[in-house]
């Protein structure tokens, strides 16, 4: 019998690929992980985690503007944008370490290097200073992630012209910012320079902003988002962006016609591509689907040892999305009978902007299109104790029902803090859980929560507070 090094090796530290190496070691496998940059990833140090330290130094200085509202005063309030960007970095700098801890913990060999496959079973790490190593492995997990993708002849990377990696640590503010795309990561920029002074237009290309979410969702969430002082250009594309030295000059297609306007800088935010490149794939024989990696519902390969997850993996490109894939592949490489794949219609999407925004399942037009007779109940936050005692009482919560069988086909959510209220509808859509079994559950009393208690009554035209 072949002897390997490893019963597993992780390519890739981020949320996907270091869970997948715990998980292994849980199941008593010896365990590799190969990563060439900082462990924790692209989500632990430069998307999700600093990100939402950016976004909350933000959310207090829009309550420091708003002190007077709840009869306080506060003076002389200002941005010290370094310090903003310092604290940051410190807090993906401890949960990075955090990660490390967890690999020691777990006794998981852990490279630093880059790793190519050479085989179906072996690895080549090649090291900084020019060093080289072999590793097999009787099962490989390529967990490698994403980059921005840039917009066709548009390089970001530049001191004006930035992706989202450089926008948290610019040097300081911009005076005008123009975002490109209005997915999640370009409206929760869009959200925190707006809220530091920032003038900030968002083009995007599709005829409604954030265009995955409910049309009702988008529709308000815009409305609210101009409140704070964003620009939105919708059904409009920019063809060109020349970088000058203290701006960048920027040509517009719009329906009325092509639009030349001035920023001081300007971020792309048009989506990501897969890191499937430079591994060795296609000379193993690993198929491709574009740049990402295709695999079957547990995240095997065509080629039974290698496997892959997360953001390499395809879309949707969200951390724990990646996470609960490492869990299944992991558990399916053990042969464990309690392993499942995950159901990609329970993975729910958030938006950390202001106001928040939050979903899962079918939005109104894809349940109509998909053929369900629907009943769908709303339920303002203007209807909410807590909501108005926070003073955040703008936003709604959508549900949608299958008339015919009560299920809960999609839930849909704007406003205070709905990317910690969603998971309760991802639990009940696990759980299949129908509109009946909901609307006699006991939601306690003052919280946010009832809102969603509330919309499924609504859905049955039993709602109590509206």
């Amino acid at each position: 019998m072949t002897e390997y090094n490893y019963d597993l090796t992780v390519i890739g530290g981020g949320p996907g690929g270091y869970v997948a190496a715990i998980r292994g070691a849980q199941r008593g496998m010896r365990v590799a992980l190969v990563e060439k940059d900082q462990l924790g990833g692209v989500c632990l140090n430069w998307g999700c985690i600093p990100t939402k330290t950016l976004l909350r130094s933000a959310e207090i200085h829009h309550l420091l503007k708003s002190a007077s509202a709840f009869g306080l005063r506060a003076s002389d309030i200002g941005v010290d944008w370094s310090s903003v960007v310092e604290r940051s970095r410190q807090v993906a700098s401890q949960l990075s370490k955090g990660v490390a801890h967890l690999m020691k913990k777990n006794k998981i060999d852990v490279v630093t290097g880059h790793a190519r496959l050479s085989s179906e079973t072996s690895l080549s790490i090649s090291f900084a200073d020019g060093g080289t190593q072999i590793l097999t492995s009787k099962n490989i997990i390529v967990a490698t992630g994403a980059r921005p993708r840039d917009l066709q002849g548009i390089a970001t990377g530049r001191k004006r012209i930035w992706n989202y990696r450089q926008a948290m640590t610019v040097e300081k503010l911009p005076s005008s910012l123009l975002v490109v795309g209005s997915g999640a990561i370009g409206i929760e920029f869009a959200s925190l320079f707006a809220e530091l002074g920032v003038a900030v237009t968002v083009v995007e290309v599709e005829k409604r902003a954030i265009p995955n979410e409910d049309e009702e969702v988008s529709s308000f969430a815009r409305a609210q988002f101009e409140k704070r002082g964003i620009r939105f250009l919708t059904d409009s594309r920019v063809i060109a962006i020349n970088e000058r030295e203290a701006s960048v000059e920027v040509v517009i297609e719009s329906p009325s016609g092509n639009v030349n306007e001035v920023f001081d800088s300007a971020l792309v935010a048009v989506g990501v591509i897969a890191n499937s490149d430079s591994l060795g794939l296609d000379e193993v024989g690993v198929k491709l689907n574009g740049t990402s990696v295709q695999t079957d519902e547990w995240g095997q390969t065509n080629i039974p040892s290698i496997w892959a997850i997360g953001d390499v993996a395809g879309g949707p490109w969200l951390a724990h999305k990646a996470s609960h894939e490492a869990v299944a592949a992991v558990d399916r490489i053990a042969g464990a009978r309690d392993g499942h794949p995950i159901n990609r219609e329970n993975i729910p999407g958030c938006t950390y902007s202001f106001p928040q925004i939050a979903s899962v399942g079918l939005t109104e037009k894809q349940a109509i299109e998909a053929g369900y007779d629907i009943r769908r109940g709303n339920f303002p936050f203007a209807g909410n104790g807590k909501a108005l005692a926070l003073g955040e009482a703008e936003g709604f919560v959508k549900t949608i029902v299958d008339n015919a069988t009560g299920e809960i086909l999609g839930v849909h959510m704007v406003g205070p803090e709905v990317t910690e209220l969603i998971h309760s509808f991802v639990l009940a859509r696990e759980l299949e859980a129908t509109e009946e079994e909901l609307a006699a559950t006991i939601f306690p009393h003052p919280t946010l929560s009832e809102a969603l208690h509330e919309s499924v009554l609504a859905a049955a035209g039993k709602a109590l507070h509206i």
